[in-house]
C-alpha cells in the first residue's frame, strides 16, 4: 500500500541514534544508517528526508528521556543533594557500557555547530531546558545563608556537566568526575 511505512519508525530511530551516540553526527553516514537500522537508504529519504532530519527525531527523542531523568534526579530536599543527584545521573549516562558511549548532546555540539545549525539549535533547545529545569527546582528549595544567582549558578551546572562529558572521554574514572562535580556544589551551596 503506497505511503505506508514497512518499518516500526520507533524501533528505527532507537537504532540510529544508536550510531549517532556511536559514530557522532558528522561521520554517521546515510548507508551506515541503513545498516544499523534494517531500512533500506530509499525508504529512509522517503520517510525522514536525509540524515539530518533522522538525527533530528531521533535526539528530540534522546532529549526527552534526558530531560525527564534529568527533573527525577533533582527531585531532592536540598539544593545541594539536587544538584549531586542531577551529577551523578549525567556522569552515569555518558559513562555507562564497554567503551563509555560519551554525551551525544556534547559531542554534537562540537563537531555539528559548523555542519547544521538546526542541529546545532536542537542541541541549545536541550540545554536550556535543563538550564530551567535547575533553576526550577533550585528556586523551589529551602534558601541557604548565602545569597546565590540562581540563573547564574544553573548555568554554571549545565555547563559544568557538558565539562564533565569531556572529561570522561579523556578517561577520567567515575569518582573523579564525581568529586569534582561535589567541589562546584561545594563552592555553590557549601557541606
Amino acid at each position: 500500500m503506497a505511503g505506508v511505512r514497512q518499518f516500526d519508525e520507533r524501533a528505527t530511530l532507537e537504532r540510529a541514534l544508536d550510531v549517532f551516540t556511536e559514530r557522532g553526527f558528522r561521520a554517521t553516514s546515510m548507508p551506515d544508517l541503513a545498516t544499523a537500522t534494517g531500512v533500506q537508504r530509499g525508504s529512509l529519504y522517503h520517510a525522514y528526508g536525509g540524515k539530518e532530519e533522522i538525527f533530528l527525531r531521533a535526539f528530540g527523542s534522546y532529549a526527552a528521556r534526558f530531560l525527564d531523568g534529568a527533573a527525577a534526579a533533582l527531585d531532592r530536599p536540598t539544593r545541594r543533594d539536587a544538584l549531586l543527584s542531577l551529577f551523578d545521573y549525567c556522569i552515569r549516562t555518558f559513562a555507562e557500557g564497554t567503551p563509555s558511549h560519551g554525551c551525544l548532546s556534547t559531542r554534537t555540539a562540537i563537531e555539528a555547530a559548523t555542519d547544521s545549525p538546526r542541529t546545532e539549535a536542537a542541541v541549545r533547545t536541550m540545554l536550556e531546558e535543563l538550564e530551567t529545569l535547575v533553576f526550577t527546582r533550585l528556586s523551589t528549595l529551602p534558601d541557604t545563608a548565602s545569597p546565590i544567582d540562581l540563573h547564574a549558578a544553573a548555568r554554571l551546572v549545565v555547563t559544568t556537566t557538558r565539562g564533565l562529558a569531556v572529561m570522561e572521554r579523556a578517561t577520567y574514572e567515575p569518582a573523579e568526575l564525581r568529586a569534582i562535580a561535589e567541589t562546584l556544589v561545594t563552592s555553590l551551596f557549601g557541606t
